[in-house]
């Protein structure tokens, strides 16, 4: 049993304001292995007024971005240095496969943090544009203090998507960690301090949805980055607007994969499948929907059940686990409803469909595919959020693009097939916002987000940076040269 009796504000673990905790159970014992303080209103009125006054007062805006940098990469260091360790803690506490939190997990999120430091170098936060009217210099100053509030799916991953850009920028943050994944911010918490960020700079309160909504329209944030499910991004977009707060929403998705007739299945199967499961299939951007030529259907079915049949379910710890229990009760009870839904409105279970015998505890759910799926059905409409794939049958790669499109969500995708042009022409086509040709892919260096009920502004890439900067034009005399400044 682990206990945290502090939160982490201005630079310092104090005490909460409040006596309630929240209490970390594991998704494989069902057994309590921590307890942290459940944040208050009050706690976090002290977490924006210290981020306030880091952001108004303190060095940390008017660093160079490259003295920002360094500090990113100091932080990224520690956590490689110490991969095993986070890892165990978010398997422990979410049910990751050991596997993906050591890659998935804790080390892409360190790639995020060198991408963001070798950024620094490139990036004009300042330029001089030879405009109509005479010389303009173009400022990108950091929009202020931010709120980054993330999820219990993969919480360190998408809490360096809000903190690598937001800190390069120049702002301060307030993180609030999801209740049930509090451990690996205290984790985060404790690299800061060790690597010397200013006091107040990042500051941490768990709590749950009313503190959240707190922190939203708290008047001491200028900015709120928000990875969650669309109901929820829905609610922030319409409190952040009332105080035309900037925002950047992460949402839900229902991508599709689609197996061109040409498709090698050795390639495609296992590519769009990993994603499908990936993380216990409580991804954002999980290719949940296999859509595949009607003519190769059977044979395609068959490579479909092979594999998921194959997956290695297990404790969350073990290294040859593939698929781990689900993050809470609830979580199971939710996509065991789905797979009923699913049946009863014609879909038929290939593979899976209940709770694995080998498992006596834990909130498992087995790998799961649905056959004989249409595009207006349940189970290819919402988000289930666990490890359930649907395969849908189509009759032209125009149709495919249309079940593709035929979406509430436009996160990810993907597409297979021997001629590559044939698939840039597919992606094209598909209103998603992330894309990719031949694997699964997430790009660091290229923007990521999505389109319709997928969320609204983009994370990683340069465009994740310019999220967290507000532009300023200062007009020049005719003539003038900026020192050190780019021409553009």
């Amino acid at each position: 049993m682990e206990t945290r009796e502090h939160i982490y504000v201005g630079g310092q673990f104090i005490a909460s304001t409040g006596t309630g905790t929240i209490e970390v159970v594991s998704p494989h014992t069902e057994q309590v292995i921590a307890r942290v303080p459940d944040g208050t209103r009050e706690d976090m009125d002290k977490a924006v007024a210290a981020a306030r006054q880091a952001f108004d007062q303190g060095p940390w805006p008017h660093l160079t971005p490259a003295e920002r940098a360094d500090y990113l990469t100091r932080l990224s260091q520690l956590i490689q240095g110490r991969m095993d360790d986070w890892a165990r803690v978010i398997s422990s506490e979410m049910g990751s496969p050991f596997s993906f939190s050591q890659m998935g997990q804790v080390f892409a999120s360190t790639m995020v943090l060198d991408y963001y430091a070798g950024l620094a170098s490139t990036y004009h936060f300042e330029e001089v544009r030879n405009g109509i009217m005479g010389p303009a210099l173009v400022r990108r100053e950091p929009v202020g203090v931010a709120a980054a509030i993330i999820p219990w799916n993969v919480p360190l991953f998408t809490a360096v998507l809000k903190l690598g850009p937001a800190l390069l920028a120049g702002c301060t943050v307030v993180l609030k960690p999801a209740p049930e994944t509090p451990l690996d911010a205290y984790l985060l918490a404790e690299a800061c301090q060790e690597i010397g960020l200013p006091p107040g700079v990042l500051n941490i309160v768990v709590a749950g949805r009313e503190v959240g909504e707190h922190l939203v329209t708290h008047p001491g944030i200028d900015k709120v980055g928000f990875t969650g499910s669309t109901a929820a991004g829905k609610k922030i977009a319409a409190a952040a607007g009332a105080q035309l707060k900037r925002i950047t929403l992460e949402l839900g998705g229902k991508s599709a994969s689609i197996f061109l007739p040409d498709a090698d299945l050795a390639i495609a199967v296992p590519q769009a499948l990993g994603s499908g499961f990936m993380n216990n299939g409580q991804a954002c951007v999980a290719q949940t929907r296999i859509l595949v030529s009607r003519d190769r259907y059977s044979e395609t079915v068959d490579a479909l059940a092979e594999w998921t049949a194959a997956q290695v379910v297990g404790d969350p710890l073990d290294p040859a686990t593939q698929i781990g229990p689900l993050v809470a009760e609830r979580q199971r009870a939710r996509v065991e409803g789905y797979i009923a839904i699913a049946q009863k409105e014609g879909g038929k279970i290939a593979v899976g469909g209940g709770r694995p015998a080998a498992q006596s505890t834990g909130w498992y759910v087995e790998p799961t595919l649905v056959v004989d799926v249409e595009a207006k059905h349940t189970i290819a409409q919402e988000e289930v959020f666990g490890p359930v794939v649907s395969v849908l049958a189509y009759d032209t790669p125009e149709d495919a693009i249309r079940i593709a499109n035929d979406s509430d969500f436009g996160l990810s995708g993907s597409v297979f097939t021997a001629d590559v042009q044939a698939g840039i022409d597919v992606a094209r086509k598909v209103r998603t916002g992330t894309y990719t040709v031949n694997a699964f892919a997430l790009e660091f260096a290229a923007p990521f987000g999505g389109f319709k009920q997928s969320g609204v502004g983009r994370e990683l890439g340069p465009e994740g940076l310019a999220a967290y900067l507000e532009s300023k034009t200062i007009s020049l005399p005719a003539g003038t040269v900026v020192p050190g400044v780019p021409i553009v």
